[in-house]
């Protein structure tokens, strides 16, 4: 399987464009309150630093969704410890060929990546999501804007992957 990394590079943006959105005028105040922040409180952040962590992990989500939403990947993976299949040579990586010319783009749309980003969203992310929440003694409101905010921004990332990786 090819990957392109410039793919990957253009879905860890997503987590920023969809904050800037959703954090800003969608639910910024309402945010700001569930987290005992005010406008004050937050000036003097180093956003640049913040920003830039954020993408770095914006990548590895991103690179995750790869095995999430191409189901040819788990194909490749285990297949990719065959003799010769590194080097492209030996029945392992005969299959894969065969596999992949006949199935390699079943399930590649923006739509089959969206719906796996948002079924990692409901029981991957909101469920930590709420673990933390109940031990921090946060709002269901809270949970709701955080879980809200993945779940669209998983299921863009997922359909970015999906689609065009």
């Amino acid at each position: 399987m090819e990957m392109n990394f410039y793919v990957l590079f253009l879905a860890a943006l997503v987590p920023m464009m969809i904050g800037f959105v959703w954090y800003g005028p969608m639910f910024g105040n309402a945010w700001m309150k569930e987290m005992g922040f005010t406008k004050e409180s937050l000036a003097g952040t180093n956003m640049f630093k913040i920003l830039i962590i954020s993408y770095v992990f914006s990548f590895f989500i991103a690179s995750f969704l790869m095995f999430v939403v191409i189901h040819q990947s788990g194909v490749y993976s285990t297949l990719a410890g065959e003799p010769g299949f590194n080097e492209k040579t030996g029945e392992g990586f005969a299959f894969f060929q065969d596999f992949i010319n006949t199935y390699g783009d079943r399930f590649r749309t923006f739509g089959h990546g969206a719906l796996h980003g948002v079924i990692t969203s409901i029981f991957f992310v909101l469920p930590i999501l709420s673990i933390v929440a109940l031990f921090e003694k946060k709002t269901v409101k809270y949970v709701a804007i955080n879980a809200g905010y993945w779940m669209v921004t998983l299921a863009i990332m997922g359909g970015i992957v999906c689609q065009w990786l």
